[in-house]
């Protein structure tokens, strides 16, 4: 008897069916926060869009008719007259500026306090070192809105500072409702997590790279500018990233802080939304700032994937 070869294909292996299977069920478990995402951020975002690009029909249409100063697209053509409105408008521009300025100085601020007690952890530590941490972290645990209040009554003309200046004949200046008290605020509430943020990656510097350098001459500044800064780069890079696209959004301090103009852009458009009844100068306003977060958030995942590239993982 002549035996026929099988021509059936051989079956596939255990581990390539295991592999596929872990695959299917991988993108199974991430499918519905991908899903709520792309439902509750994703397609109000395009709504958005469309909307301060005068598409007022569909979704958009009951907001279009209450609000005032709506303008409509051509038929399919879009339109930029909102864009238009708000870059011509001087009180934006104003407003505008004060957002980035605030947010750059912030930034500085929050980040030379981060490093500065970072580094006095790594090299001295005890007890004052560890006073210092404890210090910046307790903003973490107060609530923005007593801060806020707070910050607002102590350099007011009947604050401490005040008060204390008086009696040495001193006139101390009156903060209340400037920006000096939104930038303040904004250190204030930014300054814990870069602590602990540039802090642990100071803290991951290797003390045998410090010893060397040491060893070989360098100055506690070279050090610092050689080895620790430069080792930690990417921790502190993403620390001020986070805290400038935090200042950059916020709405509390610089509402109960600031003055009513200028300010910054995240109390304008609440205004506009809510007491100007202009909706849609509310959401170009919205998309400037998306612009120059994303500007920044480029900043972040350049970090990030430089820091996957040295360990290894791309």
């Amino acid at each position: 008897m002549t035996s026929v070869a099988d021509d059936r294909p051989a079956p596939r292996s255990r581990p390539v069916r295991r592999a596929r299977e872990g695959q299917a069920r991988g993108l199974f478990m991430a499918l519905p926060p991908i899903v709520l995402i792309a439902l509750f951020i994703g397609f109000p975002i395009v709504l958005a869009f469309l909307f301060s690009l005068g598409y007022t029909g569909g979704l958009n249409r009951t907001i279009a008719l209450i609000g005032q100063n709506v303008h409509h697209a051509n038929g399919g053509t879009p339109t930029l007259g909102a864009y238009s409105d708000l870059f011509s408008d001087q009180r934006f521009l104003g407003d505008l500026v004060v957002t980035v300025v605030v947010t750059l100085v912030s930034t500085t601020v929050v980040i030379l306090l981060a490093t500065t007690i970072g580094l006095y952890l790594k090299c001295r530590g005890g007890i004052l070192g560890k006073v210092l941490s404890a210090l910046a972290v307790i903003p973490l645990f107060i609530p923005v809105v007593i801060a806020s209040w707070a910050i607002l009554g102590f350099y007011s003309a009947d604050g401490f500072l005040h008060s204390v200046a008086a009696q040495f004949g001193v006139e101390f200046p009156i903060w209340s409702f400037t920006m000096v008290t939104v930038i303040i605020g904004s250190v204030w509430t930014s300054l814990p997590f870069a602590t602990l943020l540039v802090s642990s990656g100071l803290q991951s510097v290797p003390q045998a790279m410090i010893d060397a350098a040491r060893d070989a001459g360098a100055s506690f500044f070279r050090v610092v500018t050689s080895v620790l800064v430069p080792m930690a780069g990417v921790p502190i890079v993403i620390a001020t990233t986070f805290t400038a696209i935090g200042t950059l959004g916020s709405f509390t301090v610089p509402y109960f802080t600031g003055p009513n103009s200028p300010n910054m852009l995240g109390v304008d458009m609440s205004n506009y939304f809510s007491a100007f009844n202009q909706p849609q100068q509310s959401v170009v306003m919205a998309f400037v700032v998306f612009a120059i977060a994303s500007g920044i958030a480029a900043v972040y995942v350049w970090a990030n994937f430089r820091s996957a590239k040295e360990s290894g993982a791309v």
